[in-house]
């Protein structure tokens, strides 16, 4: 595992990318090109696993090929977390279904642009190691998608520069006032609060 570390105190945000399969090619190098965060800490995770794809909802990827993320997470006890995924186009409508909490557990991903989606983190680690004022996301980019990976690139330094959830949540309400209502819906809906 190679952590890179960028800035220093708080607020202290982690972003990882190639969490499982063949993803890091489309997410590592949208972290590759990051400059420091005005303020705070940044720390990149690159690759997680190159291996077999193993789904991050599945209960034991953190305890298993996700485990460095965790090691970092208790360690450094984040405030804001981040998770690059990459998916197939083929699968777009499965990931923003409005039936996914019912057939796979969890609610539907929020559509960007150009193809990028966005979510919360797996409720696996969401819950058991993140209380509830941190930001966890996850940002979907689309395969072999230049302007996915682009537009990601721009999200990603956007939430850097984030002091706090809150903070993000008023730059999401500015500029996609109706994908972050149906976020904190989801969020609350699922969480139950």
């Amino acid at each position: 595992m190679l952590l890179k570390l960028y800035g220093k105190g708080r607020p202290f945000r982690l972003f990882v990318a190639g969490l499982h399969g063949s993803e890091w090619r489309d997410t590592s190098s949208v972290l590759l090109n990051l400059e420091r965060p005005v303020s705070g800490t940044l720390a990149l995770l690159l690759v997680v696993n190159r291996g077999q794809y193993i789904s991050t909802l599945d209960i034991d990827y953190y305890s298993g090929v996700g485990k460095a993320i965790v090691d970092v997470v208790e360690k450094y006890r984040p405030d804001i977390y981040v998770e690059l995924h990459s998916y197939s186009k083929e699968n777009f409508c499965k990931l923003i279904s409005k039936d996914r909490l019912s057939n796979v557990g969890v609610p539907g991903f929020s559509t960007l642009e150009s193809g990028v989606l966005m979510g919360s983190v797996s409720p696996h680690i969401r819950r058991e190691h993140f209380p509830v004022e941190a930001l966890c996301l996850t940002f979907e980019i689309e395969k072999d998608n230049l302007r996915s990976q682009e537009f990601a690139s721009g999200m990603i330094d956007i939430v850097k520069d984030c002091n706090s959830r809150d903070g993000f949540i008023g730059y999401m309400m500015g500029h996609y006032p109706e994908v972050a209502k149906k976020a904190i819906e989801d969020y609350k809906k699922f969480y139950g609060l």
